[in-house]
């Protein structure tokens, strides 16, 4: 049994640099008909010259690792925390994805915003030779193994946030040995609930802290600067809305589904993940006459349609506050549901796919019956039903999510208390 666990021990950092070799071919193979796969290799060009050129000597900086655009918006409260309480250091933010650097790119809250280098001993170096960050702050499931091996070296103080740790993750299986390597790197791993660090705890990881979820701190704010949309608010009427957000093909198939149960002064907005046209005309086509884009909504016509399609990015988070009703989208995909909180904190219940079960605050949500999973277009109807048929019931559903949302916030604050007290920055 030993003789085994020394070989796989030896063979793991064989194996991911295999793993790592074939990802950027395939992607390099991808970029010559995928414009994001493009993006991806175009973004990553040169980037390490490219920092050492931008960034100046002798200047204290924090860097903020995100995947893409939802861990940006996880890890947000944090940033804005340390630009307000640590004025003297710089904010580098990163990201993997096209998804989310496309977006924050010009970021106003950061200094310098990049591509991060794929993930490989001499690039890792290179890059934190570059950066020389003071902290180093990966968000929710970032674990690129010659990233936090050097930083570890380097003795860089290097913390993970917002983390959830489920029981069937590589972490905690017998093959598991370079994984657990991984979490020894980290001077401190800030968890999102209890079963998380319990699971940490029986492996060995001692340098835990429940802080709970920053999203809520984000959603908060979000709510509190809500845009507000004129245009958005005639399209609705007197009536209510069916907010629906970050739907996918499956999704849009049960709304159009759901539209005839609607009772008639219900109307339906639906922001896709994907605004490519090739989406929105297909889209358009499923709603037939029905439907509007957003960018050919005249106040003329704001209120002839019942279906609004948003054909840009950017505008979900606010309009969550003129619905009454929430469907988010990704609950038929592999990856799973998008973000279930941004609805939330308006007090929108929330109506969702199946594959949810590896995100906390779904779960929670279900389980407190603020949100309802269905499998097909026939229990969403019913779901759609016993919700709009009872305002009575729907008012107090909204107002316990609102409750339920605010019990949650202060995760920001309780990471930096900790950051402070044990002088990791």
């Amino acid at each position: 049994m030993a003789a085994k666990y020394i070989y796989l021990w030896a063979v793991q950092p064989f194996l991911y640099n295999i793993f790592l070799f074939i990802y950027e071919l395939a992607i390099r193979i991808a970029s010559l008909f995928n414009d994001k796969a493009r993006k991806w290799v175009q973004g990553r060009r040169d980037i390490v010259n490219v920092i050492k050129t931008v960034l100046p000597h002798n200047e204290k900086r924090i860097w903020i690792h995100c995947s893409s655009l939802g861990e940006f918006e996880q890890g947000r409260p944090l940033i804005e925390a340390f630009r307000q309480q640590y004025p003297g250091y710089k904010i580098l933010v990163t990201f993997f994805s096209p998804s989310g650097y496309e977006v924050r790119k010009d970021y106003e809250l950061a200094d310098y915003v990049f591509y991060l280098p794929m993930d490989g001993f001499r690039s890792s170096s290179k890059f934190i030779r570059a950066v020389n960050p003071s902290l180093a702050v990966f968000v929710k499931y970032e674990f690129w193994y010659y990233y936090l091996k050097c930083l570890h070296k380097s003795s860089i103080p290097t913390v993970l946030i917002a983390a959830v740790f489920r029981p069937d993750q590589h972490f905690f299986k017998w093959y598991g040995g370079m994984f657990r390597r991984m979490l020894t790197f980290f001077s401190h791993l800030f968890v999102v609930d209890d079963n998380s660090r319990k699971l940490l705890s029986d492996i060995g990881i001692k340098n835990i802290t429940v802080a709970g979820d920053t999203r809520y701190d984000r959603v908060v704010e979000i709510a509190k600067n809500a845009a507000h949309y004129p245009i958005l608010e005639q399209f609705k009427g007197e009536g209510k809305l069916l907010v629906a957000g970050s739907t996918w093909p499956d999704d849009e198939k049960i709304l159009h589904e759901c539209l005839s149960a609607l009772p008639d002064n219900w109307k339906m907005v639906i922001a896709p993940h994907e605004v490519d046209k090739a989406h929105i005309d297909q889209i358009m086509e499923l709603f037939a006459n029905e439907a509007v884009r957003y960018s050919q909504l005249l106040p003329g016509n704001a209120i002839s349609q019942k279906v609004l399609i948003i054909d840009n990015i950017g505008m979900l988070a606010s309009m969550y506050h003129y619905g009454s009703i929430a469907y988010v989208g990704g609950g038929f995909q592999k990856g799973g549901i998008h973000n279930t909180l941004e609805p939330a904190v308006f007090g929108l219940p929330v109506i969702f796919g199946p594959v949810y079960k590896k995100f906390i605050e779904a779960n929670l949500l279900v389980e407190h019956h603020f949100a309802f999973p269905v499998m097909n277009g026939a229990e969403c109807i019913q779901v759609l039903g016993k919700l709009t048929g009872n305002s009575s019931r729907l008012s107090s559903v909204q107002f316990a999510m609102r409750v339920y949302v605010k019990k949650n916030i202060g995760a920001t604050e309780r990471i930096l208390q900790v950051i402070k007290s044990e002088n990791i920055l």
